[in-house]
């Protein structure tokens, strides 16, 4: 495992020390290099200074909070770096409020670091995997899986890269329908997350492909899964 992750480089930003000093000893001792930030300011500066293949982010920091920074990292930096929640915030609101303002993964303490280490490894495999020759289209959705450029009705669209990723799945699926158990194994292999995390990227995903237009391409399929259709061939609505 060392010689995959020798050059992968994390931004720890957490101010709880006896949490920081588990999550860096571990992390390191498994091959990555690690950036570690006790409070917000702190983090974003390194965050936008450096490039990093992922960051843990806590939500309560100390001089800006983690959806202030986040917010700042995707929309002011404009980086697309993975980003995982490291939080005790466990109601569905928060999970939404995170993921809208750009997270990838949202982990909630107390957590195994094995679970941890996991989730890590698969955003930044998830990451590099993204880069092929493909463009898929469905209606006038089009997806640049080389460049990640996503546009409709030939507007850039911003999407995190866990949305890109269940976009290019039921992109090439369309227009059959994706189980959630399918989606969720392809995204997250075998430690699945909890019921809310799909859900909660699914409308974060529909607010960036559909809200803006009149017509909806993602549906919901009930007690099926999920499929993307031309608006002629659609059927079912949310």
């Amino acid at each position: 495992m060392e010689s995959e992750l020798q050059h992968n480089s994390l931004l720890l930003i957490e101010d709880h020390h006896d949490i920081a000093d588990m999550v860096c000893e571990y992390l390191e001792a498994e091959g990555y290099v690690m950036d570690y930030a006790a409070d917000g300011i702190t983090g974003l500066h390194l965050a936008v200074s450096n490039q990093y293949d992922a960051i843990i982010l806590d939500l309560n920091l100390p001089g800006m909070d983690g959806i202030s920074l986040l917010e700042n990292v995707r929309t002011q930096a404009r980086s697309d770096v993975p980003v995982l929640i490291l939080t005790a915030q466990d109601t569905l609101q928060n999970k939404i409020a995170g993921l809208d303002t750009g997270a990838d993964d949202y982990l909630v303490k107390p957590f195994e670091i094995r679970e941890l280490s996991a989730r890590i490894r698969s955003l930044i495999r998830r990451k590099k995997g993204l880069v092929s020759s493909e463009i898929l289209k469905v209606g006038d959705l089009i997806f640049d899986t080389a460049t990640m450029n996503v546009t409709r009705n030939r507007q850039n669209l911003k999407l995190t890269p866990i949305g890109m990723q269940i976009l290019k799945i039921l992109m090439k699926a369309s227009p059959k329908v994706v189980s959630r158990r399918s989606i969720e194994r392809e995204i997250w292999g075998d430690i699945l997350p909890d019921s809310d995390t799909l859900r909660s990227h699914m409308y974060t995903l529909r607010k960036a492909i559909d809200k803006p237009f009149d017509v909806s391409l993602l549906n919901t399929v009930q007690n099926a899964g999920y499929k993307l259709v031309k608006p002629d061939d659609e059927t079912t609505r949310d």
